[in-house]
Formats: C-alpha cells, sequence, structure tokens
C-alpha cells in the first residue's frame, strides 16, 4: 500500500525528506507563531493575543474563534492588501439573515488549495481518466475551477458539470463522455447512479455534505469499488482532509491546519474522543484563523494510518446542527426505491417530498415517524423522471417554513 499523498504534498510545499510527527509540528507553531506576529504588527483581530507560544499546547489557552466574529470582523481579520486578494467566498443566500460571513483567498491561497486538490484525487484520478465535476462553477478560482485544474494538472480530462443537470442530462453525459470518475457531493452521487445506472463511473470522491453510513454503503455497492471522502470548509481554504487508499480516515492538511477537538465546555479532548472540530489555519495567507469553532462533529483517529502515513486522520464528519437531517438520510436512503428527498418542517408537521421508483410511500413515512414522535409526517411520493433535478444543490437541511 503507498503512502498517502498528502506526505508528497507536505513535503513538497516545506521542503522536507521526511513527515514526522516532530516535523509536522515544528511547521505548526512555527506558522502559528508567524501568523501571531504578524497580527501584532498590523493590529489585526488578534492583535491582543501573545505574539508567539512556546509550544502548540499553549493554543488551547487562547479563545475560540465565532461564526458571528468572522462575520463581523473581515476587514479586521484580512491580513493582506485588498489588491492581493484573488476570491471571496460568501455564506450569503436569498435567505440569509444578518450579517453574512466572508472570506478572503489570496491566489497563493487558491494555489495551496490546488496542490492539495491533486494530492487527494490523485488517489483515485489517472493519466487519461475522464471526470465528472459535479460541483458548483462560480467563475475565476471557484470551488469547481480549482478541481478542475487540480485534474488538469494530474494528466487527466474535467467534466465541467455543475449542480444543477437534470437527471436525463447526466445520463446523457454518461452515455456520450463516458468518464471513469466522479467528484460531487454523496447523495446527489446516489441519486444519480440509482436514476441513471453506473455506466462507466468506478470510482467516486464525496464531499461538500455529510455522508450518512446507508449513503456510504449504497454508493459502494452501486459502484463496486470504496468512496474516497474528502473534508474541507471555506474557512480553511475549501480543502482540508483527504482519504488515501486505506479508506481510514482522512488526513488532515497539517501544515495548512491545526486541528482541535472539544467538548460543549470547550476542553480539548484526547485522539478517539468524539466532539467539535477546532481550525486554526495556519496556512492561509490572507485571512489565518485562530480556534475557529466549525460546528462540525469529528474525532481525530489514533495512530499511524495503515498506509505509514503519520499525518493526522479525521473520522467522518457530520454538522452538529444537522444531525437529525443526517439520521433521515441514513434511515431513508437505505430504501432501494428512493432517488432523493427533501424535508420541511412546519406547523409540527414533517412534509417529506420523495423522487422514486418504486412505491415506498408507507416506508418512508413509517421510518420517518420513528425519528420523529414529536412531529406529524406527510409524505409525497411520484416518480423520478429525466426532467427532475437534485432536490438540494448545496448541503441538505431540514428546511422551515
Amino acid at each position: 500500500m503507498k503512502t498517502s499523498r498528502i506526505d508528497e504534498y507536505i513535503r513538497r510545499q516545506e521542503n522536507i525528506t521526511q513527515v514526522t510527527r516532530q516535523e509536522l509540528e515544528r511547521i505548526q507553531l512555527d506558522k502559528l507563531n508567524a501568523v501571531l506576529e504578524r497580527e501584532k504588527l498590523r493590529g489585526g483581530f488578534y492583535a491582543g493575543l501573545p505574539g508567539r507560544l512556546d509550544s502548540l499546547g499553549e493554543l488551547a489557552k487562547l479563545p475560540f474563534t465565532t461564526d458571528e466574529e468572522l462575520a463581523h470582523n473581515a476587514a479586521r481579520l484580512l491580513l493582506v492588501s485588498q489588491a492581493d486578494i484573488r476570491r471571496v467566498l460568501s455564506d450569503a443566500t436569498s435567505g440569509t439573515t444578518g450579517t453574512a460571513k466572508r472570506v478572503f483567498y489570496t491566489e497563493g491561497d487558491c494555489r495551496s488549495t490546488v496542490e492539495l486538490f491533486m494530492a487527494g484525487l490523485g488517489e483515485l484520478v489517472h493519466e487519461g481518466s475522464v471526470t465528472m465535476i459535479c460541483m458548483p462553477f462560480s467563475g475565476p478560482f471557484g470551488l469547481g475551477e480549482l478541481i478542475a485544474e487540480a485534474i488538469e494538472g494530474l494528466g487527466a480530462r474535467p467534466l465541467k458539470t455543475g449542480v444543477s443537470k437534470s437527471y436525463g442530462e447526466l445520463r446523457d453525459i454518461l452515455e456520450r463522455e463516458r468518464p471513469d470518475t466522479f467528484v460531487g457531493m454523496p447523495v446527489q452521487l446516489l441519486s444519480m447512479l440509482r436514476y441513471c445506472g453506473r455506466g462507466s463511473l468506478r470510482r467516486a470522491l464525496v464531499s461538500g455534505d455529510a455522508c450518512p453510513a446507508s449513503v456510504t454503503a449504497e454508493c459502494e455497492r452501486l459502484l463496486g469499488t470504496r468512496l474516497f471522502p474528502h473534508y474541507g470548509s471555506r474557512e480553511m481554504g475549501l480543502g482540508g482532509a483527504v482519504c488515501c487508499e486505506a479508506h481510514e480516515g482522512m488526513h488532515l492538511r497539517e501544515n495548512h491546519v491545526i486541528a482541535e477537538i472539544t467538548d460543549a465546555e470547550g476542553r480539548v479532548l484526547p485522539a478517539g474522543e468524539f466532539g467539535e472540530l477546532v481550525i486554526t489555519t495556519v496556512g492561509m495567507e490572507a485571512m489565518p484563523l485562530i480556534r475557529y469553532r466549525t460546528g462540525d462533529r469529528a474525532r481525530i483517529l489514533p495512530g499511524r494510518c495503515p498506509c505509514g502515513s503519520e499525518v493526522l486522520r479525521l473520522d467522518s464528519l457530520s454538522r452538529l446542527a444537522g444531525a437529525k437531517m443526517q439520521e433521515l438520510d441514513d434511515a431513508l436512503f437505505s430504501l432501494g426505491g428512493l432517488v432523493d428527498f427533501s424535508a420541511v418542517e412546519c406547523g409540527g408537521e414533517l412534509r417529506i417530498s420523495a423522487l422514486g421508483t418504486a412505491d415506498i410511500a408507507g416506508e418512508l413515512k413509517k421510518r420517518a415517524e420513528q425519528l420523529f414522535p414529536e412531529l406529524s409526517v406527510a409524505v409525497s411520493l411520484r416518480a423520478a423522471r429525466d426532467t427532475d433535478k437534485a432536490l438540494y444543490s448545496g448541503k441538505r437541511i431540514i428546511k422551515t417554513c
């Protein structure tokens, strides 16, 4: 078994010969102290923190950064000139209330992310491969564009499929272009496989949303191969952790991100215990964050990976605030006749609108009632058609009316 490609990525970026725990922690402390020094010199958001730390253990004494602080302090968190900014990502949507979070990237931030994507995608994308990218495309340095650049860097051909194609259009792409690899969100992959069939697809990298156990199992059964999960967020530069061929956790981008797992009281937990993922993005040029609370539930797997890498691994992640939707996905997608569904909670009722290939409305209702005994459940099911599209273009949530 080959060592994770992220080791090569870190060796190249940091100009080191071997990736060891001691070397990784040295790099992290040096970069953290460089960030703290920049904050002092620039009078940035973190200027009130110590100018340097003597050990990584001292990081736990620093305060957390929250979503609200990120949303209201973008200018103070920015450590480069506006002229150096190449991309701004915001969580603003038509339903956003209050101030939206904005995260800024330099060209160097984007280049580093492309290199990470090449490390992660290189585990399953081979020279000459054709890869369909079912992720958003939003212009220069957007997520889809960076993934496409990474695929081209691996000598493969990207298909810029996006997230708004109908099932009929997706089937046409599968038949016409014959891609062997998929990159996109897990439920969208499962829905496409169930409606369109596997076609030429053999491998998939899933990211952008939680991947419940039943979705993982069914995608792997239909593909005939293991999934490669990837974790990232806009706050860490879109790429954070990638899966190797051992398929035992996702290797963290440790020369870029210091990860902690904390309990509800903010105490740092040891490896192996689940809690909230907290990140310090020492590799970001434009907007490094210190002890940012991600709102994601995770754990760090103890010990060395079977591939031989000493780079820390994150276990499967889920949203702390979206656990019920993930449980609903897990329960309902284990039914083979379900292609997709959306859920809305309104006035004490859970309304499920589903697309299927079989009459499973009664079983959908039964399983939803078991998860939500406090709500009445209404299920609307119809046969999926070629003109239908994924019912969520982004993260899956239980909406409210």
